[in-house]
């Protein structure tokens, strides 16, 4: 059987080494963004959108079912959205849209890129949302939630400059601080890495499992990411 994936939030910091790896591993890799994509295969699908409000037109004319597994990098920050309500709009509205049209259309295994400290009565305006997302998509009945909780990610953030500097101080700290923190920060890349390696392992225990296997949620934290993709030597 041929494996297949669909992926939003594909040309973010972290969705754009996740499509070059899940291309690797998927005879065919559905991809909706806005942007162009950087990196493009004969096992991508590209599909470019103005407005992921119509995301609905797109999905019904892709052949994703139940053998198709959905993947999420989709976000946004406050800043660059404009306003509370449009970072909520993407953040948790675009995100359990496409998680109810995959879901209608039978998809069974979705991982979704989500973030540390994520709390449903934060104070603060992003945990809550993300809180609120993880909780909406848990609501859907996927047969397999991954939901992946990062710390700070490292890498180029256009139009992000409080991260930047974070990072930059990060940098000058970092032999100090061991991977075994919770804490400590991971680059997009090894988050992919972490997404790609997670649904590959799926797809092994799925093919040799004689029965179905029992339907889960499973939170990965950013200390399992790091453990999972860290280089032996």
């Amino acid at each position: 059987m041929q494996r297949k994936a669909i992926v939003i939030g594909a040309t973010g910091l972290v969705g754009q080494y996740l499509v070059k790896q899940l291309s690797e591993i998927y005879d065919t890799l559905i991809v909706i963004a806005r942007r162009p994509l950087r990196y493009i295969n004969a096992s991508i699908h590209f599909y470019q959108v103005n407005d992921f409000d119509n995301l609905a037109e797109i999905c019904a004319n892709i052949g994703a079912d139940q053998n198709t597994d959905a993947f999420s990098c989709l976000g946004t920050t406050r800043k660059l959205a404009g306003s509370d309500e449009a970072f909520r709009k993407v953040d948790h509205d675009y995100n359990v849209s496409f998680a109810k049209l995959c879901r209608e259309k039978g998809v069974e295994n979705f991982f979704l890129l989500s973030a540390m400290n994520n709390d449903i009565d934060s104070r603060f305006l992003y945990n809550r949302v993300k809180a609120e997302t993880e909780q909406s998509i848990r609501a859907l009945g996927f047969k397999q939630l991954l939901i992946f909780r990062p710390s700070l990610l490292l890498g180029k953030h256009k139009g992000r400059t409080l991260e930047n500097v974070s990072q930059n101080i990060f940098k000058v700290f970092s032999p100090l601080v061991p991977e075994s923190l919770s804490i400590h920060p991971i680059s997009a890349r090894r988050v992919a890495s972490a997404m790609t390696m997670s649904a590959n392992n799926l797809y092994e225990r799925r093919k040799f499992q004689s029965a179905d296997l029992p339907s889960t949620t499973s939170i990965i934290e950013n200390k399992q990411m790091l453990a999972m993709t860290r280089v032996k030597h």
